[in-house]
């Protein structure tokens, strides 16, 4: 089993934030895009855990902090967030994760744990090679791909064995 950051294996968490925090200044320097202090303050809210944050609970984390932010500004920092490819949209749940391939150009696949809501962002180059595989077998041109599969991760197996 390999042993890189697992949200259900404890690791190094401020080691993720921090990593994410730099690959974002980064990818923004690169590009020549503001990072504002907003921008910022929520992709640290996101990557604090590794359970996926909606808009509405950003906001609410930010007004505990004293900021005034309305939903507008918490939008357009998440829409920036993914421009950038720092943050992924989890469909199924209307809620954003952190992610962990910012600056590489990748399809998103993530395990949704259904019982504790770790998402878990996976690269599987050669599932995605087999989806694009299968759309131009059929004249498709697929421009973006997200697969999200719900199940349990391995803390909650073992939880759900003991009930």
């Amino acid at each position: 089993m390999s042993q890189t950051p697992l949200p259900y294996r404890a690791h190094n968490h401020r080691a993720c934030v921090d990593q994410a925090l730099a690959d974002a200044h980064r990818i923004c320097n690169d590009a020549h895009a503001r990072l504002t202090p907003t921008r910022e303050r929520v992709l640290e809210l996101i990557w604090q855990s590794h359970k996926p944050l909606g808009a509405y609970d950003l906001l609410g984390a930010l007004a505990q902090e004293g900021q005034n932010a309305a939903p507008p500004t918490v939008y357009r920092a998440l829409d920036f967030l993914q421009q950038h490819g720092l943050v992924h949209r989890i469909a199924s749940l209307n809620a954003f994760v952190g992610c962990a391939h910012a600056g590489h150009r990748h399809t998103g696949f993530f395990l949704i744990c259904r019982a504790c809501r770790n998402v878990l962002e996976l690269s599987a180059p050669q599932v995605a090679a087999a989806v694009d595989k299968a759309a131009q077998e059929e004249g498709f041109a697929a421009e973006d791909t997200t697969l999200e599969i719900a199940g349990l991760c391995p803390a909650c197996q073992r939880e759900s064995d003991h009930d």
